[in-house]
């Protein structure tokens, strides 16, 4: 039944936070208000986040921005946010290609498991130290 809620500092919580206690208000039938007071000393990124809670109340729109802002962090190690080294794809821009990449690298995969035709010896080639410096984080060790 609340119809108000205070989150002070709140440029210090992550989107997904902020979208949950926001969505703790408001369940009854009265009006209600989330009030997102920040602090003194706000970041460039609590700027954002304060802003994305404004404009939206859609929690797949806050996840896509929660990504431009924080970033993807490692797709293949422990980082959870900032940004990744390789950098040939934004994930929140280029899912079409991304996806596109997958299916034909399954593909790949199904036509030639161990990479040993002629054509496909430098992708090998390429991805092996990737592949060995990563083999503890794939459960392959």
């Amino acid at each position: 039944e609340a119809t108000v809620m205070v989150i002070e500092n709140a440029e210090r919580f992550g989107l997904s936070q902020l979208h949950q206690l926001r969505g703790r208000v408001g369940r009854g039938t009265g009006h209600s208000f989330c009030l997102l007071m920040p602090g003194n000393q706000v970041s460039k990124e609590g700027i954002l986040r304060l802003k994305a809670m404004e404009s939206t109340q859609d929690g797949f729109k806050l996840s896509e921005i929660d990504l431009e802002i924080r970033g993807p962090g490692d797709l293949m190690g422990i980082r959870q946010s900032g940004m990744p080294e390789f950098r040939l794809a934004d994930l929140s821009q280029d899912q079409e290609i991304i996806l596109a990449a997958r299916n034909a690298a399954f593909d790949l995969i199904e036509r030639d498991s161990e990479l040993s035709t002629p054509e496909n010896k430098a992708v090998k080639a390429f991805f092996l130290p990737y592949f060995n410096a990563n083999k503890k984080f794939l459960g392959l060790s």
